[in-house]
């Protein structure tokens, strides 16, 4: 099962819900509108509690777990083990606390949209992903950017709590990533004793977001106005994309064409993307720094080949390779406006 989504017997489907889009695969719940977060967690499945314990646990069925010398987690509901081989400090946060600090963000869930949740494997590690009000918007130009809020966490032992901010540019879907100086647009935590008392922080960390994204604003639309020549363009997407210390001398030495013919495959690519993409032809994107920066998360989003859909969301949303080319061009493209075309020190 590539898509990894619990399927819960009780409900006769996946546990997962999406408003409007079918994403992953099309399973769980498809709804037409936007859910409260009792209504989003009951419609995700996610409705279930998960004890821990270290001894012998008779469960109502008759079958037992025994664990003389380490924890465990189980779901109260299906009597599923979750993880094995805790220790004391392993705290649990349920999945309506997740849902919770959500609604702390805003107030009782006003202005907060929920877009997906769901849960993974038996139900060991779920995620939500909540839309804001409000937008950013690139110039005066119809280019506007949604905001997104991004929480995961797990019931094993095996990843903590993480939530982060995640900008959507709506004309593509291509998840932004940007990264700021001085603004933390993630943060994560583990399961230990203040775990809980560190959840009711996490919304005053992340309310930090809403401030901070005005000035992505201005930053963007900075980028929109601010030149790049294709050559340019060209220059910034292969420094982005390459994938390691080697490559980036080699490119310093003007050896691009005796790199490996699956990076210049990926570059070709993505530079193809930067200038034939509608979404690219754009007052705010062609010939733009903000489109060279584009060019390289729009790829990713719309043109790179996942092999799943969880996949994808790791490697855009979890720190993986996309993330990772997204933060070299954001980084690329800072130079770039700050010290022009001396960023490129390679022929």
């Amino acid at each position: 099962m590539a898509h990894n989504l619990n399927y819960n017997d009780s409900l006769g489907r996946h546990s997962f819900f999406s408003v409007k889009e079918k994403a992953w695969h099309g399973l769980g719940a498809i709804v037409k509108d936007y859910p409260t977060s009792a209504e989003a967690i009951r419609l995700a499945g996610l409705d279930f509690t998960v004890a821990k314990d270290r001894h012998k646990q008779e469960f109502p069925s008759g079958r037992t777990k025994k664990a003389n010398n380490s924890f465990f987690t189980f779901r109260t509901d299906t009597e599923q083990v979750l993880g094995e081989n805790l220790t004391k400090d392993y705290h649990i946060v349920q999945n309506a606390e997740a849902f919770a600090f959500f609604d702390s963000i805003v107030g009782s869930g006003e202005g907060i949209k929920y877009e997906t949740a769901g849960a993974l494997g038996d139900g060991e590690r779920i995620f939500i992903t909540a839309k804001l009000a409000d937008y950013i918007r690139v110039g005066h130009s119809n280019d506007v950017i949604e905001k997104y809020l991004f929480l995961t966490t797990s019931h094993n032992g095996q990843s903590g709590i993480r939530a982060a901010f995640t900008p959507t540019r709506i004309v593509c879907q291509n998840t932004l990533n940007a990264a700021m100086a001085n603004c933390e647009m993630s943060v994560s935590f583990n399961h230990t004793a203040d775990v809980h008392l560190r959840l009711k922080q996490l919304a005053k960390v992340m309310n930090l977001v809403d401030s901070r994204t005005n000035d992505l604003q201005e930053l963007f639309t900075g980028w929109s106005k601010i030149k790049i020549t294709d050559e340019h363009v060209l220059k910034l997407v292969q420094m982005a994309m390459a994938p390691d210390n080697e490559t980036m001398s080699m490119l310093e030495k003007g050896l691009y064409k005796e790199t490996s013919t699956r990076y210049r495959n990926t570059v070709d690519k993505v530079y193809e993307y930067a200038m034939s993409s509608e979404t690219q032809q754009m007052e705010t994107t062609k010939g733009t720094v903000f489109g060279a920066y584009n060019a390289v998360t729009g790829y990713y989003q719309n043109v790179c080949g996942f092999k799943t859909n969880e996949s994808k969301v790791k490697s855009i949303v979890y720190g993986g390779l996309a993330q990772q080319r997204t933060q070299k061009a954001f980084d690329l493209c800072t130079g770039y406006v700050k010290d022009g075309a001396d960023i490129f020190q390679f022929n």
